[in-house]
């Protein structure tokens, strides 16, 4: 017998398993039935099981979506619950302190300067027993006159009711409108190089006339009143209208210099220049009477008001609010939208 007689023979391949799709494993248990002779009845509870089991499966990503719409709605709450907590007044100790409104920026409706918001700690300040004084941290470049005279008033009015003094120190600038808002303090303190003043009313624009005449672009304008179109920098200036602007301007500008006036009283070294737009460094602005003394906030709570500890009364844009107000809109819409797909579920 040979040598490759005594070798074994190769084990048979098993064949590869058919791939069953999911028409045809839906198609099986139909044809199987035929084959093997089933009753229409079993052929029934078969599709029936399989039309179940799909249901349950709508229905559990259904849910799936549904937990994580509210799962984003329960972030926007949190965020919102974090905001108001970071708006409300501090809890200011028992102890005698300084109470600190900070006035930043442009003085705006929608800014962090606005009359609302400076309103309300203000308020705060005021009302709280253990608050010797009130000092007002001031850096802006000014901004609405409305808004100013708003907060201006309302300085007045508070320390009237509560018989508080308040002080304005200015650190970088204090001019325009935010000059409106410092002469409601009883003194004001002033770095030896921040500017200063300011008293003056603008409205600025731009003309685009002689533009288009080169572009070849003509103005449609249409009107229902003579005055309508005032000041519309695609159309010539119109001299009458240009005369009532200043007017009111000019108007705007009186109540500036009577709040100054009144304000600063006979402390007010007045010029030619005093009232004309002008700004000072504050070393300047104390020798016209525009300021009271050089003098920063710790100098102020610690020489003046006698209160060396200083609590701050500004709502602040924290980090919460900031996400707030970048993901609120589709929180929201994901909010509605898992609210309205949770009816269906049974």
């Amino acid at each position: 017998m040979s040598s490759s007689d005594s070798n074994p023979p190769p084990a048979p391949v098993p064949p590869e398993p058919p791939t069953v799709t999911a028409a045809a494993a839906l198609a099986a248990p139909r044809s199987g039935a035929q084959a093997d002779g089933a009753s229409p009845a079993t052929m029934e509870a078969t599709l029936a099981r399989l039309a179940t089991q799909l249901l349950q499966d709508r229905r559990s990503e259904r849910r799936w979506r549904v937990f994580f719409r509210l799962a984003w709605l329960g972030l926007g709450l949190v965020l919102v619950a974090l905001v108001v907590a970071s708006r409300a007044v501090p809890s200011a100790p028992s102890t005698p302190h300084t109470a600190l409104v900070e006035v930043r920026g442009e003085i705006a409706s929608d800014n962090e300067a606005s009359a609302e918001a400076l309103i309300g700690a203000l308020k705060g300040a005021f009302e709280d027993t253990s608050a010797v004084a009130v000092v007002l941290r001031i850096n802006s470049p000014g901004g609405s006159p409305v808004q100013s005279g708003i907060v201006h008033d309302e300085i007045k009015r508070l320390k009237a009711k509560h018989g508080k003094k308040v002080y304005a120190v200015v650190e970088e600038i204090c001019a325009s409108g935010a000059y409106y808002i410092a002469v409601a303090a009883d003194e004001i303190y002033v770095d030896k190089a921040s500017i200063d003043g300011s008293i003056g009313v603008l409205m600025d624009g731009f003309g685009f006339t002689g533009l288009m005449d080169k572009l070849g672009v003509e103005r449609r304008l249409l009107t229902a009143g003579e005055n309508k179109a005032m000041l519309d920098p695609f159309s010539p200036v119109n001299p009458k209208q240009q005369q009532m602007a200043k007017a009111m301007l000019e108007q705007i500008h009186q109540q500036f210099i009577a709040v100054v006036k009144e304000g600063r009283g006979k402390r007010l070294k007045e010029t030619p220049e005093t009232f004309s737009g002008l700004f000072w460094n504050g070393e300047e602005a104390v020798r016209l009477g525009l300021a009271d003394a050089v003098g920063n906030l710790d100098f102020v709570a610690r020489e003046v008001v006698k209160a060396e500890e200083v609590i701050d009364y500004t709502p602040r844009d924290n980090v919460a609010e900031r996400l707030a107000k970048r993901f609120g809109a589709s929180v929201g819409a994901g909010a509605v939208k898992a609210l309205r797909d949770v009816a269906p579920l049974r």
